[in-house]
């Protein structure tokens, strides 16, 4: 029997995991679409800026995908998926920061770590 406590908690947790699976995909489109507008001809600072867009975008799919799938996974490592994704987002923003045009990037890679951060929040 279920209480209605523990239904709620479980919805809120589908809902959290649902939330942060939706940031992680914003987060690897607007990364993905950065990256590719960047020459990776260019500066040094331009090629960080690819290779981080890129790599968060590979996390944040990944991500994405793992909180995607309902059955058999181990909370220890969707945790550590989440505290990944919520790293590598946070790195990437931070690159971003400093790149005019690539402010609402940095934003959505915020919001896909606090996602992350909320969502790990709701597990035991």
């Amino acid at each position: 029997m279920t209480s209605t406590t523990s239904q709620q908690e479980l919805f809120r947790f589908l809902e959290d995991r649902f939330a942060c699976a939706q940031a992680c995909s914003q987060c690897a489109r607007a990364c993905a679409l950065r990256a590719s507008l960047m020459n990776p001809d260019g500066p040094e600072e331009q090629a960080l800026l690819r290779r981080k867009g890129v790599l968060c975008a590979e996390v944040c799919e990944a991500t994405c995908h793992m909180l995607s799938r309902q059955v058999g996974q181990d909370e220890r490592d969707v945790r550590a998926q989440l505290e990944w994704c919520r790293d590598v987002c946070l790195e990437c923003a931070e690159v971003f920061d400093g790149f005019p045009g690539a402010e609402g990037s940095a934003k959505t890679c915020r919001e896909c770590a606090q996602a992350c951060a909320d969502f790990l929040a709701t597990l035991s």
